[in-house]
């Protein structure tokens, strides 16, 4: 909602908005685009008198206990017959109408991957519009409208609105669409597998007949989704038979089209998943005219987004350095690659010290607490934030003996890792909130130790 906020702003309008706890880096981007941001949902912003408003989806019709509404200026908006819409509506009729779009859906990489699409596009002179669901280090927002034919999107599964219950990514029409991955999430509004596999289904049947589905060959969930019926040409990446495939580590690699050697990849990103991601990037790129080459030529100047294996700091401690990171990652599976990748670039002789959040809605359900000991066996230790869950963080990580601890504040979370830090250690953070403010907390207190 913060980037459709930039996209509206830069388009001309006068832009405010409401929300609770707006943490950076999209609460920075508001202020520096001089967009209002008002705290919380009161009733009393009907005095703005907008011309529409665009509403969100962690907006619903809930009560809270003492009988009141959780949203007062959406209960004052329908009894008013104001006129409203959701962001991806108004997106579709506003921004991405007669453009070509490329989507980027799946469970993991979405914002990775958009930024790296719109990346290629920019150096290779097409002056892409995008969408991302974070700050690109290469563009400083994390949306802008674009002079060139093409809009890169993040496809995000979840639901549209309360008063819309499909899928976002099926307001927005790709002529190319990228399915990165797919597997379990958001328990909170999807019961199974299954039912997100029938919503990747509505995206696929939008796609048009001269369209680009780009699909993870790796995914079973993907082939089922396919199954069930595609209209639009094909092209697989990741596993060794697919159309687009990779040779040689993640941090350098030669890149497949059909066993053939068509370029290659050296840059600073890590982890398999980032690799995965590239090809899908380099293959969604060559749909709208991007060669391989040059596309692979800009991805070496790719920065990476804003919370994604960001380094927030380095402290001299005990005759070395301490380093923290910052990463997005929140499902089991991103949690494990997020690990993997840091570990293939510090190698065997660093310890890992990986502190996290069960945040996402799902986690906090509980629905993912036996994946954990897995997301976390490349790491040294681990330091779990347990409080407001509904679940023992204790007994879902008991499994992991003395190389688990749980907190249940982020002061107790400092003070633990504060406890078992040493020279060399890697700290990497992980939660796909502000987490309280962990990262300069951390720092500050190896600075004091």
């Amino acid at each position: 909602m913060g980037g459709l906020a930039a996209l509206a702003r830069e388009a001309g309008h006068k832009v405010t908005g409401c929300d609770s706890a707006v943490y950076p880096p999209m609460s920075e981007q508001l202020r520096s685009l001089g967009i209002e941001l008002i705290e919380g949902f009161g009733a009393e912003q009907l005095a703005l008198k907008p011309d529409i408003f665009v509403v969100g989806n962690v907006v619903s019709r809930a009560h809270l206990a003492d009988g009141s509404a959780k949203f007062p200026l959406m209960e004052a908006i329908l009894d008013a017959g104001l006129p409203y819409t959701s962001g991806p509506q108004w997106l579709a009729e506003h921004v991405l109408q007669g453009r070509h779009v490329i989507a980027v859906a799946g469970t993991h990489g979405k914002t990775t991957t958009t930024a790296m699409i719109a990346w290629i596009l920019e150096c290779s002179g097409l002056q892409p519009g995008f969408l991302v669901g974070g700050v690109p280090l290469n563009f400083g927002v994390s949306a802008r409208l674009g002079s060139g034919a093409s809009f890169v999107i993040e496809a995000d599964e979840y639901d549209t609105a309360f008063f819309d219950k499909r899928s976002k990514f099926v307001h927005y029409r790709p002529r190319t669409a990228v399915l990165n991955n797919l597997e379990f999430d958001h328990a909170d509004i999807f019961d199974n597998l299954g039912a997100i596999e029938r919503q990747f289904h509505h995206l696929v049947r939008t796609v048009p007949a001269r369209g680009r589905l780009l699909v993870n060959g790796l995914e079973e969930s993907l082939a089922r989704v396919l199954h069930m019926g595609c209209w639009s040409e094909v092209r697989s990446f990741g596993a060794t038979v697919s159309d687009f495939s990779a040779l040689g580590e993640p941090d350098a690699f030669d890149v497949l089209y059909q066993g053939r050697v068509i370029t290659r990849v050296k840059w600073a990103l890590t982890g398999v998943h980032n690799q995965l991601n590239a090809l899908a990037a380099i293959a969604a790129a060559e749909h709208v005219g991007v060669s391989p080459d040059a596309a692979a030529k800009a991805l070496q100047s790719f920065e990476n987004v804003k919370r994604r294996m960001e380094l927030r700091g380095t402290v001299a401690y005990q005759g070395g350095r301490i380093a923290v990171f910052d990463d997005f990652a929140h499902h089991p599976t991103a949690i494990r690659t997020t690990i993997d990748g840091l570990r293939r670039k510090v190698g065997s002789g660093a310890r890992i010290l990986a502190v996290f959040e069960p945040r996402s809605n799902t986690m906090k359900l509980g629905t993912m607490k036996a994946q954990l000991p897995w997301s976390l066996e490349n790491a040294d230790l681990a330091f779990c934030h347990g409080g407001a869950l509904g679940w023992d963080a204790r007994e879902a990580l008991a499994g992991m003996g003395a190389k688990a601890q749980v907190a249940d504040s982020i002061d107790a979370l400092v003070g633990q890792v504060l406890g078992q830090a040493r020279a060399g250690d890697q700290i990497l953070c992980m939660s796909n909130g502000g987490f309280g403010g962990i990262h300069l907390k951390l720092l500050q207190a190896l600075e004091r130790a």
